[in-house]
């Protein structure tokens, strides 16, 4: 972590540029849904709203959005250490800074000042709570119209947390949508970590970029010494801003309810990641990852399936362990750069199979002893997941083993959680759990099908295999070119 001072090194930005955080996708709002948004933007500090958010603002503005900005603290905290200026004298020209970047952005936006007390936000939650629903309530916008602008929940600083964890919790509870963005986490964070991998990105505009940079230019306290004397050191340094000066800005998105992100957005989504990273996460060498293949296996119940289904192959990695256990097997993904990766490690496999599917609009035809769905439910609207198990009862046949393995955290950008998912299957599907593992970090499950009255016995010449072995769709085959 960082210690929010002049004394902080940290992450170059030539180690962001060098890595795929500029090929994130592009957040899913057109400018039509920006101008009928009503945007209440959260700002921890004085600078924070034009650090992390300031083009954003910039084009929202002209878009004709609704804004209105709370600050909560004049940031009068900034500088202990100052011989010249008090914290009071240091919280007037702050203010004014403020103000001045803001008319900078968002010219004639609604500013709210909360006066609470820079570094303490947590112990004022409540205040900041009430105030965003009152902001809300007064603008008298449908719920899923509503979008929360406010800092990353993990930030690091103890201000931008709490704020962070404020407007989420409002957000999920009202049904608005969310952007969170980062502004320390550029310094303490690294391309290594993961959390930065669901996010999206808003591309700016030359006029958003040179109002982002003249309301930098009005955070002087902040980006400029306060004087010569010791304690009042510029506080941002250069190689701090050059986080902020990209020519887009990178937040974590959630979709408000009814607009929650879908199958779709996941397909764009992750064929973007595949595409610029041949392993995103690191399946093939993380020792939490070929753990976790090696439970899912273990749990499996039969030894052999006369045909398998998986359903959200991505690189095939799983894959290539379940066709092991198959006698046909089908890998499917929404990712068409994924399938191409899983084909190849299916290869020497050859009665696997791959597709390009994004389900549950699409789905294979014939019938699976073994369905595998990993880390897939998550990425569905809860209208789609109910669709995906529908399919699945369908498809799976008579004492067949589903098995479910998901991520138990909250998923940025996605409506459900790795449990809602598992809570979902048992309650809509009915079929009995013949295993079930709860670790920390995620869930792994194996539902049973009934078994039924056995049909008469079909002679060997009525056989057949399934629908997707014999003859697969026209320019669906595997492997895909």
């Amino acid at each position: 972590m960082v210690s929010f001072s002049r004394t902080d090194t940290g992450t170059a930005e030539s180690e962001w540029e060098a890595s795929e955080l500029p090929t994130l996708p592009e957040l899913p709002l057109s400018a039509a849904e920006l101008a009928a948004l009503t945007v209440i933007v959260l700002a921890a500090h004085p600078d924070d709203e034009t650090l992390g958010a300031g083009g954003l603002l910039a084009q929202l503005h002209t878009a004709g959005a609704y804004i209105e900005v709370l600050l909560c603290t004049a940031g009068e905290a900034s500088h202990p250490e100052s011989r010249t200026t008090t914290s009071e004298q240091l919280a007037a020209v702050r203010l004014r800074e403020f103000g001045a970047a803001v008319s900078e952005l968002a010219p004639g936006s609604t500013l709210r000042f909360l006066q609470l007390s820079d570094g303490q936000l947590a112990a004022g939650s409540d205040r900041v709570a009430a105030a965003v629903r009152e902001s809300i309530a007064a603008s008298g916008c449908p719920a899923n119209r509503v979008v929360i602008v406010a800092p990353y929940r993990s930030d690091g600083h103890t201000d931008h947390d709490a704020l962070g964890s404020v407007a989420a919790e409002i957000a999920a509870t009202g049904g608005h949508g969310l952007l969170e963005y980062p502004v320390w986490y550029w310094l303490w964070a690294a391309p290594a970590d993961t959390a930065w991998r669901s996010w999206v990105r808003v591309p700016l505009t030359l006029e958003a970029q040179d109002a982002k940079a003249a309301a930098m230019r009005s955070h002087a306290s902040q980006t400029e010494p306060l004087s010569a004397q010791p304690g009042d050191e510029v506080l941002l340094a250069g190689s701090f801003l050059e986080h902020f000066s990209r020519p887009w800005e990178t937040f974590a998105w959630h979709a408000p309810a009814g607009g929650s992100n879908s199958a779709r957005d996941a397909e764009r989504i992750f064929d973007a990641v595949h595409s610029r990273d041949d392993d995103p996460w690191s399946y093939a060498t993380s020792w939490y990852e070929r753990r976790k293949r090696a439970l899912t296996l273990a749990i499996l119940p039969a030894e052999h399936y006369e045909s398998g289904l998986e359903v959200g192959c991505s690189i095939g990695t799983l894959s290539v362990d379940l066709a092991r256990r198959c006698t046909h097997f089908l890998a499917v993904d929404a990712s068409g750069a994924a399938v191409v990766r899983a084909a190849d490690r299916l290869s020497s496999h050859p009665s696997a199979q791959t597709r390009h599917l994004t389900v549950p609009r699409e789905w294979p035809e014939g019938r699976f002893e073994l369905i595998a769905v990993s880390e897939l439910g998550y990425y569905l609207t809860p209208s789609e997941l109910g669709g995906l198990f529908t399919r699945i009862q369908a498809s799976l046949s008579p004492g067949g083993t589903l098995v479910l393995c998901h991520w138990r955290h909250p998923v940025e950008g996605w409506e459900l959680d790795g449990d809602t998912v598992h809570e979902r299957a048992r309650r809509q599907l009915g079929w009995p759990t013949a295993g079930l593992l709860r670790e920390k970090d995620f869930i792994l499950e194996v539902l049973l099908a009934p078994e039924k009255t056995p049909a008469v016995r079909r002679s060997p010449a009525t056989e057949q295999e399934p629908a997707w072995v014999r003859k697969p769709p026209r320019g669906q085959g595997s492997p895909p070119a």
